[in-house]
């Protein structure tokens, strides 16, 4: 790989933590704000700390505001998808003719779409099905997972991501040019697999946050029920992955059982989860967060999760206890504590 230039959309937590490690690997960084990253923009130029990962972004990085999007992909030979999930419609749409000259579309969002009839696609379906529609055909989308917490990639910790491709090859490239001390990943081709880890992982890691809570409530670790929970999660993600084509060792990997571990130890989804265990109905911690401004996408995902079981393979709801669980939950189940207890321990 001869050029060494990559642009990231999206100025959010990971867009902008990814810039440290590429920086790291001598690439010329650029990384684009949308037009909901305005103050994240204002904050670094300021020399301010990121306002998401509480680290200072990569010096040598160039920003672009929103209204630059053509002049951030000029001359890039990758690009980073690091959006919600809810805009990587949107952005494919206004970048799809700048994505379309870069030698392949690196994609960090987690979740589902669904398509204008309601089937639910992974999202490198859908970004090909957007930009199809404004006449472009896209490089190669390379899905990124793991475990790998925003503020610790800015931070220099060491991090074990997962780079996935149909064609394994580009991975592995990609993966050796993007490499740090700190940051290293593993190439796959289970793109599928790595795909709907992503996403499910943050709809368990509820399960995982109700556990801390109900410890945090009654002043007494509920460990062993966490367990539990965790174990019952890793054998659903397997389920998951199977049933969009994917592998065993994707979802016991670092793209699922890695990822979910950290996720259940920290972050958006694990809290939204935490407040429910410790006493708040799911309705109003999930407005709370909102307000808040911290987006818990395992929330929407659940929703579209259930459709995929639904449209693809219905025969799989008794075989996935613990997600049954969970939408109870986030329906408004008065005892969720007991509701993950009977899912995750053993039957007799």
């Amino acid at each position: 790989m001869t050029a060494r230039a990559v642009t990231i959309l999206g100025a959010g937590a990971m867009g902008s933590a990814l810039a440290t490690p590429l920086a790291d690997a001598g690439w010329a960084v650029n990384l684009w704000g949308t037009w909901l990253d305005d103050h994240l923009l204002a904050a670094c130029r300021r020399g301010e700390p990121h306002p998401r990962t509480g680290v200072p972004l990569a010096g040598s990085t160039t920003l672009f505001d929103s209204p630059d999007l053509d002049d951030a992909l000029a001359g890039a030979d990758l690009a980073v998808l690091a959006v919600a999930s809810a805009g990587v419609a949107e952005v494919t749409r206004r970048a799809a003719r700048g994505l379309a000259k870069v030698r392949a579309v690196l994609l960090t969002s987690k979740g589902f779409a669904p398509d204008a009839d309601g089937r639910i696609r992974l999202l490198p379906d859908a970004m090909r099905d957007t930009a199809a529609e404004q006449g472009v055909t896209l490089p190669p989308v390379i899905a990124v997972g793991g475990p790998c917490k925003a503020n610790e990639v800015a931070a220099r910790r060491p991090t074990g991501a997962v780079f996935a491709a149909r064609d394994k090859a580009l991975a592995e490239e990609i993966a050796k040019n993007f490499a740090t001390p700190a940051y290293r990943a593993e190439p796959l081709d289970d793109v599928s697999g790595v795909e709907v880890c992503a996403p499910m992982k943050n709809v368990y890691a509820i399960a995982l946050g109700v556990c801390d809570g109900l410890a945090a409530r009654g002043g007494e670790p509920f460990h062993d029920l966490k367990a539990a929970t965790f174990a019952a999660a890793v054998r659903e993600l397997v389920l998951f992955a199977e049933l969009v084509g994917g592998g065993l060792r994707t979802a016991i990997g670092l793209a699922g059982a890695g990822d979910l571990e950290v996720t259940g130890n920290s972050g958006r989804n694990k809290i939204y989860g935490v407040r429910i265990g410790a006493g708040e109905s799911a309705a109003a911690a999930y407005a709370a967060m909102q307000a808040e401004e911290r987006t818990v996408e395992g929330v929407p995902a659940a929703g579209l999760a259930a459709k995929l079981v639904d449209q693809r393979a219905p025969q799989l709801w008794s075989e996935l206890p613990l997600f049954r669980a969970i939408r109870d939950i986030l329906a408004g189940h008065d005892d969720p504590g007991a509701r993950i207890t009977d899912a995750v321990l053993p039957r007799v």
